[in-house]
């Protein structure tokens, strides 16, 4: 009688397991992986984070530079580590929506191989030309290519980048002819706009900012949704009737389809409170980029849009890789 007693409260208690070790997340260092040298805008982005997300997860948060292919080859090292939650990283509009439609194609997809963790930042395209320029505004650069056909020239950093996608929508928008001219840089870039080598171009506001507080280069037009509080006197493009023209730069963080759910949900946690802290997106907006930090249902959707868009931009202009 005594041993079935017994027996029955045991069987009527909680039934406690000891926590498994995958449930004890973090562990170890985390990855996170910068596609690009130590000094660009993601390894920026990435440096102002990763103190934050590593005082949240209790562990370090080791910064990777894996350069090469224009962002691609540290975009596949995320999308093929090690399906353990301890390696993520992020990625630039160019090697995630931009890459994928140009003619190589590259060795992920970023819809089946990645998944969403945040947007990191939005950097701006704003259309500028050289201060000696006589265009005051965006109508009168618009009246003038339409008088002179081929007549004028916009600078980008290559086929397929982000001043070159923008310079294709914005003259498809006004119904312009103009000769790209490409450079191997956006500090090139700059520089021959300064020099009045090429009348206009479009390009990553950080790289403009200093040219334009100097007052050596003009901004005519932003291709955001709102204006920018560090040219907040030039005009949106759909405020100038041209709304089609809708260009930024990005960067956003990214892991492996693979990733554990909990993991996943963990670094996904850390990274969009730390783009929420104050100090973080002070430290962005100093460096001339709109933070992010949104949900990962949002920044899919933003990821398929952006494919979606570039890829028409591409196929319009039968637009290859250099």
């Amino acid at each position: 009688m005594r041993k079935r007693q017994i027996l029955a409260a045991l069987l009527g208690a909680p039934f406690i397991l000891p926590a498994r070790a995958e449930d004890a997340f973090p562990t170890r260092p985390l990855r996170f992986v910068v596609p690009f040298a130590a000094g660009g805008p993601s390894d920026i982005v990435a440096r102002i984070m990763a103190p934050h997300m590593s005082a949240a997860l209790g562990q370090p948060v080791i910064i990777e530079n894996r350069a090469g292919g224009g962002g691609m080859t540290g975009v596949d090292v995320i999308a093929k580590a090690a399906p353990d939650g301890y390696t993520f990283g992020i990625g630039s509009a160019g090697a995630l929506a931009v890459a994928p439609k140009l003619g190589r194609g590259t060795p992920y997809d970023p819809l089946r191989d990645l998944v969403p963790v945040t947007l990191g930042v939005l950097v701006p395209e704003p259309l500028v030309v050289p201060a000696a320029s006589p265009y005051r505004r965006l109508q009168d650069l618009i009246a003038d290519a339409k008088a002179r056909p081929g007549a004028l020239d916009f600078g980008t950093t290559g086929n397929g980048s982000m001043p070159h996608l923008a310079g294709e929508q914005f003259r498809a928008a006004a119904g312009l002819d103009m000769v790209q001219i490409a450079y191997n840089s956006g500090g090139q870039l700059a520089t021959s706009i300064l020099r009045n080598e090429v009348q206009l171009g479009f390009a990553d506001l950080p790289v403009l900012i200093p040219q334009l507080q100097a007052g050596a280069m003009r901004a005519l037009a932003v291709g955001t949704k709102e204006r920018l509080s560090w040219i907040p006197d030039v005009p949106t493009f759909a405020e100038l009737g041209l709304p089609a023209v809708d260009a930024s730069n990005w960067h956003g963080l990214v892991a492996s389809a693979r990733m554990p759910v909990g993991p996943l949900a963990a670094i996904r946690r850390v990274a969009i409170a730390a783009l929420q802290d104050k100090d973080v997106r002070q430290r962005l907006h100093e460096q001339g980029a709109i933070p992010g930090g949104n949900s990962p249902e949002e920044f899919g959707a933003f990821m398929r849009s952006e494919l979606e868009k570039w890829g028409e931009v591409i196929r319009r202009n039968n637009i290859q890789p250099d």
